[in-house]
């Protein structure tokens, strides 16, 4: 039976996390979304406070039990820390992307390699390489390569959109081994940061999210070890499909409370201009309609929160969840456009203020909850093949 009732343990790191979004994250966030910059300061003290020295043992620890509440735990914590900047969320020191597909796939031995990097006090990030020009969301039409060349992995393509990509000190990188297998030659292999044959193409200008870096990545010719592939449950024609599809199944409840973040946090900033700012005078009928339309899309934070929470719970159990995670991902996708959209268009009448720059400024960072980690087309798609398996959905 699934409780949501938060523990004094989730409480409290929700707690935290709102507390880290007000005083460090809502300060400078317009500052980081107009340069597209990120004070190295900020940096330090998100690793101080999140990833540094025993926390980050008790981190790694910590999903190695057998009933965990790691995903749970950082959508809970995401969805504050989105609420105070999404962008700035998406630059935390640490793993990122790259942690889940490590953890699924890597040894134990290639696990304590690869993530021990993470516990050294210093500022690392890692890197998720999977998306490229031209194929969008079909994985299975990957042309990034990897040959087997002695002891190396000869990796040659092009990888855009890759978060963190050009900070990145690992970069876990889909290739596949043979074009004609199709999904069946996927596998995943760790790059490090500075490998011959790795160069990072341009960063990406944004409309929305513009403090967080996007980059492109070109393999040509990049050799690495031939114990960069993560192949630890061992190398079935489909497990680096799988391995791809886990990492996904895994990170979509996460951009689903981003965009929960970020939709409350719309909410909340036009409810206060509807109680500080609408002149006395403003039509009663016309008022009560505004509130209505607000009141319409807190029912809806609350049920892509629990979209969410349930894909999260399911993933912490290891319960397959794709039908889940599509759903939070889709559900809480389409919301926060909503809300930021209407929160921009109750509150135009007026000048300039900081309140309104915020909220267009999320308006523009809804967006890409439409796309990334799938796009919405997508999301249906997974959902329909698994309410309709006995139909050939392609």
């Amino acid at each position: 039976m699934i409780d949501f009732t938060l523990s004094k343990a989730q409480q409290a790191a929700r707690d935290y996390a709102h507390q880290v979004a007000l005083e460090e994250m809502r300060p400078i966030s317009l500052e980081c979304d107009r340069t597209e910059e990120i004070p190295e300061s900020f940096f330090w003290n998100m690793q101080r406070r999140f990833w540094g020295g025993a926390a980050a043992q008790a981190r790694l620890q910590g999903q190695e039990e057998e009933v965990k509440q790691d995903n749970l735990l950082s959508v809970i914590s995401q969805e504050e820390m989105a609420w105070g900047d999404a962008a700035l969320s998406t630059a935390i020191p640490g793993p990122g992307l790259a942690a889940p597909p490590i953890l699924a796939q890597g040894t134990p031995e290639q696990q304590a390699r690869f993530l021990g990097l993470y516990m050294d006090g210093q500022l690392h990030w890692g890197a998720l390489a999977l998306t490229e020009p031209g194929i969008g969301s079909d994985v299975a039409g990957m042309s990034t390569t990897a040959v087997l060349d002695g002891d190396e992995w000869v990796i040659n393509g092009h990888k855009h959109y890759i978060t963190n990509g050009a900070r990145a000190d690992l970069i876990v990188t889909f290739a596949t081994i043979d074009k004609n297998l199709g999904r069946e030659g996927i596998r995943p292999f760790v790059v490090p940061k500075g490998t011959p044959g790795l160069i990072v193409g341009r960063i990406e200008q944004k409309m929305g999210l513009r403090a967080s870096q996007t980059a492109e990545l070109i393999f040509e010719n990049c050799r690495i070890p031939k114990d960069h592939l993560l192949a630890g449950r061992g190398q079935s024609k489909k497990e680096g499909f799988k391995a791809a599809m886990g990492t996904l199944d895994a990170t979509r409840p996460m951009v689903g409370s981003l965009a929960v973040g970020i939709a409350r946090a719309a909410y909340e900033t036009t409810c206060e201009w509807l109680r500080e700012e609408l002149p006395a005078g403003y039509p009663a009928h016309k008022r009560r309609a505004m509130e209505e339309e607000l009141e319409e899309i807190r029912q809806e934070i609350e049920m892509a929160r629990f979209l969410v929470w349930r894909a999260a719970w399911m993933a912490d159990r290891r319960i397959p969840n794709s039908k889940e995670a599509s759903m939070s991902k889709a559900y809480a996708g389409a919301l926060v456009m909503k809300a930021t959209a209407t929160a921009v268009r109750i509150t135009a009448p007026g000048e300039n203020s900081e309140r309104r720059q915020f909220l267009q400024k999320w308006f523009r960072d809804a967006k890409v909850f439409d796309i990334f980690e799938g796009t919405a087309q997508i999301q249906r798609l997974v959902i329909a093949r698994r309410l309709f398996p006995q139909i050939d959905i392609p």
